[in-house]
């Protein structure tokens, strides 16, 4: 089964997520089929905490990918902060 999880990164006490694609018998930070966004827990200021490939997102949906709960919520907060345009 494929899913669409995080993966952790960054230093200790300084969290860093990529958004990727992978095989459920995988590792947490191990093999990846494809990255398609990252998560900064700690981003302050004007940079950027969370950012997701739409396209790829509905791909792999479309393909029969699984998403992780915590991948789901961070998709329903990114389409909160940037509203479709009509």
């Amino acid at each position: 089964m494929v899913v669409i999880r995080l993966a952790r990164g960054g230093a200790k006490a300084r969290p860093f997520f990529s958004i990727v694609v992978a095989d459920k018998r995988v590792r947490r930070d191990g093999r990846f089929i494809e990255r398609i966004g990252f998560y900064n827990p700690t981003a302050v200021g004007g940079a950027e905490s969370l950012r997701i490939a739409q396209d790829r997102l509905t791909y792999w949906k479309s393909v029969g990918a699984q998403t992780s709960p915590t991948v789901e919520r961070l998709i329903k907060q990114a389409a909160k902060a940037t509203p479709a345009a009509a």
